[in-house]
């Protein structure tokens, strides 16, 4: 078994209060720079919107994009301040497909937009990888600036320049890296997020935590209620954006196009995507990952290269935010090792895996950051997650 360092369980929430002060020091920036990208996270910044995106694309035309949901409540006021035409595409995953990107294009061409365009997405991850896709591919790629509505969005599917679309084989299988201009959080915005949505989005900080941030993983632990608050504090919420903007940014920044490090943001997603997929999309996607979490870290117990109590860990916190962490009978091993096999990480058409050796430090596999694992192992694993 690994052995050495610190011990790998989470302090439960009780006991948690403690470190509020003494190690999860509030991260005071408000914006960074990411290849590019400028990313604000303000409270409030929503009403800077136009304001913001005539200064990232200067003379550019913007075209908005949103879905169903988020165009009232978001996107129309940001389409009218920038008196700018407004495209609405239906709400859910099963709106991101390569027809839709093809609806969404012709559009633009319908409408004469040329390279001057700027592609305003407003929305959650879907959003966001859609129009994004949209922005890289259109004219062979114009500026896009990303308006994320949701937490999975704007603590990780905004941030990064990853954008693309699903297929029958899978979850984001065609797409491209397309950097944008800029990245406008408001995490008042999470008010308006339904409170399923809410806590599929801290699957995704509870994984920034258990990456990289070992006091954030702790903090998230003591301030499970107040952050699912339907009155959530302002200061609650920038905290929790920019911790988990903090780490995605600190992993993307020497990693730009997953050729090593950023393959880290991957734990739980080979096996979390592929129940994501075979649910059709019925579980949100931060559901899925928080069962993907817990299967893989019982996959990296089981061979040994992660330590002994994690998965329980990764289970415990994800549980307490009403979180599923368990697979479904209806799932089948096979089904999920054949998707994950078909997952844009695998090489050679052997599945990988980014398992942490203990909680925020990830295995390095020889600079890799995912590791090859035997089927068996795999099946085991899955047992044990059922």
């Amino acid at each position: 078994m690994v052995s050495g360092g610190h011990d790998a369980r989470y302090i439960p929430p009780g006991a948690a209060h403690a470190l509020d002060s003494a190690q999860a020091t509030p991260h005071e920036t408000d914006e960074w720079s990411l290849h590019g990208a400028r990313i604000v996270v303000r409270a409030g910044a929503l009403a800077d919107a136009a304001t913001l995106v005539r200064e990232c694309a200067p003379g550019c035309r913007p075209i908005v994009i949103a879905d169903s949901n988020v165009a009232p409540l978001h996107a129309a006021p940001i389409a009218a301040a920038l008196n700018a035409d407004l495209l609405v595409f239906p709400a859910g995953e099963a709106s991101k497909t390569r027809e839709q990107w093809s609806a969404l294009t012709d559009e633009l061409l319908a409408r004469q937009l040329g390279r001057d365009t700027v592609v305003v997405a407003v929305g959650g991850g879907v959003c966001g990888d859609l129009a994004g896709f949209v922005a890289a591919t259109y004219l062979r790629g114009v500026p896009v600036v990303q308006v994320p509505t949701s937490l999975v969005a704007m603590i990780d599917a905004a941030i990064g320049g990853k954008t693309g679309v699903d297929t029958r084989h899978g979850k984001n299988l065609v797409g491209a890296f397309h950097q944008p201009r800029l990245v406008l959080v408001d995490p008042l915005a999470l008010r308006s997020l339904p409170a399923a949505h809410r806590r599929a989005g801290m699957a995704e900080a509870i994984k920034h935590g258990a990456i990289a941030d070992e006091s954030y993983f702790h903090w998230i632990a003591a301030h499970g209620a107040a952050l699912l608050s339907p009155s959530l504090a302002p200061s609650l919420a920038e905290r929790l954006v920019r911790s988990s903007v903090a780490v995605k940014v600190g992993v993307v920044a020497g990693d730009e196009r997953e050729g090593g490090r950023r393959r880290i943001l991957n734990f739980g997603h080979t096996i979390g995507h592929a129940i994501e997929h075979l649910s059709g999309y019925t579980l949100l996607h931060g559901e899925a990952i928080a069962i993907g979490m817990v299967a893989e870290a019982r996959l990296g117990e089981l061979a040994e290269v992660t330590l002994p109590g994690l998965a329980e860990d990764v289970a415990e916190l994800c549980a307490a935010f009403g979180l599923p962490v368990r697979i479904a009978p209806e799932f089948s091993a096979d089904a999920i090792l054949a998707l994950a096999r078909g997952d844009k990480k695998s090489r050679e058409g052997a599945a990988e895996y980014a398992l942490p050796l203990r909680l925020a430090e990830m295995n390095e596999g020889n600079g890799r950051f995912s590791l090859p694992m035997d089927d068996a192992l795999v099946r085991a694993a899955l047992d044990a997650t059922r």
